[in-house]
């Protein structure tokens, strides 16, 4: 039987509700009390619960949010090398630097990139998306000769899950450009080191 669709007061409420989890959890951590969003959100904690029925329900919701984005992130850069528009180890750099960044300042999508790493806990559409653009370009730059042969979608999991996102922007610039040029094809050079 398929769920009966949200009226658009209740979808309304329920994109506050996720928007200010998003943000009190990317502010303060996972441990943000539930009366706190329900607050930030202009909602009744009730309104809160029949959206969400408990807190671990709210927390996967807005982690479910921050994969769709890194799916999306992941199938825009495919999309461009499998036009023509750009190179696949260009979209790979960028695309790496992009999470890097993003998780320094979004503990949402740093606590995907770790359940990606512990847990595999998305094994759906959403996690789907991320690992086939992502097998993608990853093919594609080893088929141009630019990344290492063994390089797999799990060994990116693995660099987003240990990138030094609390670091300065400068480490985390040296940091990547370390791990990406350990990615890079024997025959072709990573960037220059920053610093």
């Amino acid at each position: 039987m398929q769920d009966k669709p949200l009226r658009a007061d209740a979808l309304r409420n329920r994109r506050r509700i996720l928007d200010s989890a998003r943000d009190l959890i990317t502010r303060f951590g996972a441990d943000v009390p539930t009366d706190a969003i329900a607050q930030a959100a202009g909602v009744a904690p009730g309104t809160l619960y029949r959206h969400f029925p408990d807190k671990a329900a709210l927390i996967d919701a807005v982690l479910l949010g921050a994969v769709e984005e890194l799916g999306q992130f992941t199938e825009d850069a495919w999309a461009r090398v499998e036009s023509g528009r750009a190179q696949a180890m260009a979209e790979f750099r960028a695309l790496t630097a992009r999470y890097v960044e993003h998780a320094s300042c979004d503990r949402a999508v740093r606590a995907a990139a770790d359940r990606f790493t512990e847990e595999y806990r998305f094994t759906g559409d959403q996690l789907q998306r991320v690992t086939d653009a992502g097998r993608n370009l990853l093919a594609r730059a080893q088929a141009d000769g630019d990344m290492h042969p063994d390089i797999t979608i799990e060994d990116v999991f693995l660099l987003v899950h240990t990138a030094p996102a609390d670091a300065a922007p400068a480490v985390r610039d040296r940091w990547l450009a370390l791990i990406l040029a350990g990615f890079a094809a024997g025959n072709r050079p990573g960037p220059a080191l920053p610093g």
